[in-house]
């Protein structure tokens, strides 16, 4: 079906314009609009292959093993974690998968991010769609429990209609919940940081932000939190703000209104902010999204809120 849904050259220039690709998607035939950052999508494909069970619990939000081209992968079903509630993780989802008819294949979405493969059960892939940052809205229900939780964004279609943008990082989590557990484990490694200066921190996902103010505080450091670049960007540029007490900025490169890369692009062009470091805190872990944000002069690039990396980053750039 679809694959290679970007390549270096695309991700430049949707980046320098500000713009980026959604592939948008179905979990239910002629139902709504759902979609993810192509940059997080390997390929899509059709499956009939074996589906090797690796829990019989009807709980779960792995389906089984999936070996596509020689590399096994988990398999989830994406409609089963919109109905997935961390507050009560033995709930019953067997009826709230994706439903083909029999004999259909799968239709699977190979996603990679934050340095992980997993294949993500849908029902249908539809199109691209080119947006700019500024026409990505931050979801209303954003930190509420529920599927308003699950979704990070929304924007519009070809037609008008609703398109909404998954919290992929999340249902990473939630699938996959030692993760938070070794960032834990690796958070009590941590120490403070002595500075009269603080961090600005940008991201778009209520849970990163979650985590990444735990990081700060056990260092012991001031922070302000903004829910995408551009709130970032006009608080710092705003008349009141003393610059000078600004150590660091860390941001998200995938954000509604500014990209991470507007944010990056903009302290570093501006004389007043040039000499402030910026790190990248992202989940996109595709080299080209690296080197894209170093040719942007980005001081340091890290995988999405890992505590020791972090700290690492801070010690190193942080202006004290």
């Amino acid at each position: 079906m679809m694959s290679n849904l970007s390549n270096v050259d695309q991700i430049t220039n949707l980046h320098r314009n500000n713009e980026l690709q959604l592939l948008c998607f179905r979990l239910e035939k002629d139902k709504d609009l759902y979609a993810v950052n192509v940059f997080k999508i390997r390929e899509v494909v059709k499956y009939r292959g074996e589906i090797t069970v690796v829990s019989h619990e009807n709980s779960s939000l792995i389906e089984g093993l999936i070996t596509i081209r020689e590399l096994t992968i988990p398999l989830i079903d994406l409609r089963k974690w919109f109905y997935y509630d961390s507050k009560d993780t033995s709930r019953n989802l067997e009826n709230y998968g994706v439903k083909r008819e029999p004999g259909e294949d799968e239709v699977i979405m190979i996603c990679e991010f934050s340095k992980w493969t997993v294949g993500v059960r849908i029902y249908e892939a539809d199109r691209i769609l080119n947006k700019k940052w500024t026409e990505i809205e931050q979801s209303a229900g954003i930190g509420n429990s529920g599927l308003n939780s699950k979704l990070v964004s929304r924007t519009r279609y070809f037609d008008g209609r609703l398109v909404q943008v998954v919290d992929i990082e999340k249902m990473l989590v939630d699938v996959f919940p030692w993760i938070e557990e070794e960032k834990n484990t690796e958070m009590n490694k941590i120490k403070q940081i002595v500075t009269n200066r603080e961090v600005l921190l940008a991201d778009d996902s209520p849970s990163v932000i979650k985590t990444m103010q735990n990081i700060l505080s056990k260092m012991g450091l001031s922070y302000k939190s903004f829910v995408n670049g551009q709130k970032l960007l006009d608080y710092v540029f705003a008349e009141g703000t003393d610059v000078s007490k600004i150590g660091i900025i860390i941001t998200d490169l995938e954000m509604p209104e500014a990209s991470g890369f507007e944010v990056i692009k903009q302290i570093k062009a501006a004389p007043l902010t040039s000499k402030i470091p910026v790190v990248v805190n992202s989940s996109m872990s595709g080299s080209s999204n690296e080197d894209m944000a170093r040719s942007l002069n980005a001081d340091e690039f890290i995988s999405k809120s890992n505590p020791v990396e972090v700290e690492e980053a801070l010690r190193r750039f942080m202006i004290k």
